[in-house]
Formats: C-alpha cells, structure tokens, sequence
C-alpha cells in the first residue's frame, strides 16, 4: 500500500492547538497577592498593558481607566520594572498611586518581567503570538498593549505610545 500525503505528514494545526498556552488555565498574582485564574477573563476580550507609575506616558492609566469603563474590553495591568526603573515601589505602593492618582477600575497584578528570562509565562506567550510590525518579539518598553479576543487569541499589538483612545476608536473592527 501506498502512502497517501496525509497518512504520512503530521497534523501541524493539531499540534499547534495542544502547543498553544490555553489562557483560561493560566493563574497570576494580583497586586495584593492573590491568586487570580484567567478563567475569571473566560469569553471577555482583554487588552494585556504593562505599566509604570514614573514615566511620560504615564497618563495613559486615564485612558485604560476609561476603556474599562466602556466594557467592550477587560484591562489588565502588569506593572514592569524593566525600562528605566520606572516602576520602582513594591506592590503595595504602585496600587496606592494608581487609586490615588488615576482611580484605576481594572485589575492590577503583581509586579512582573516582561523580557529575558524572568519574563513571566503570559508575556513570553502573549510575544510569541503577535511580535511588533517590523518583526521585534520584545517589548519596547511600558505602556505595549496586546488584544486578545473573545476566543483567546492575540489579535492586536499596540506599540507604548498608541493610546488607549486610539484603540478605542478601532476596537470594534478588531473584535
């Protein structure tokens, strides 16, 4: 008997499927150190933005606050220490200044790495799907944003410097 093309080469889709992280299962520290499951963010579009407390963009927290509040995507902030030490408090500093300074309504979770090899599991993910335009895997510095769909897949990357209004105005054609 002769082999037939498919009797013979792997199923990649499939293979792909089981290699693909599952979001839903992946469990993280909130800002006050407890443990949140994705689950929570089953079937909800998500936009994934790591923040810093001390640098220009900044006041971006004014405009994730407001997408929040719009309800077409959950934010999740990730507070990241990596580019020019602009997040430097601890947990519990960075949470008093983001209720204090931008009465933030999103979740926050525990400082992280976004890059090398402390980064944490859903950025080394979230890299590995969607890279930047010109092909870059690493994040730039604070203030990336991923969108991830209703169905958990990566569909957008926003370099630091688009703003939450800028994707607010074409959230609905990404979706």
């Amino acid at each position: 008997k002769q082999l037939q093309p498919n009797e013979w080469q792997p199923d990649v889709s499939q293979h792909q499927k089981e290699k693909r992280m599952n979001l839903a299962e992946l469990e993280m520290e909130s800002i006050t150190g407890e443990k949140i499951s994705f689950s929570e963010f089953k079937d909800q579009a998500l936009l994934i933005v790591n923040l810093a407390s001390q640098w220009g963009l900044t006041p971006q927290y004014a405009g994730l606050r407001a997408l929040q509040e719009q309800g077409d995507v959950k934010v999740l902030g990730f507070p990241c220490n990596q580019f020019g030490a602009q997040e430097p408090g601890t947990n519990e500093e960075i949470l008093a200044f983001a209720q204090s300074k931008y009465d933030v309504n999103f979740p926050m979770f525990a400082k992280i790495e976004v890059n090398g090899d402390g980064a944490a599991p859903l950025y080394q993910w979230l890299k590995t799907e969607q890279s930047e335009e010109d092909g870059t895997v690493d994040i730039p510095w604070n203030f990336a944003k991923f969108l991830v769909n209703r169905n958990g897949e990566v569909v957008k990357r926003f370099h630091p410097k688009v703003t939450p209004e800028e994707i607010s105005a074409t959230l609905s054609s990404l979706l």
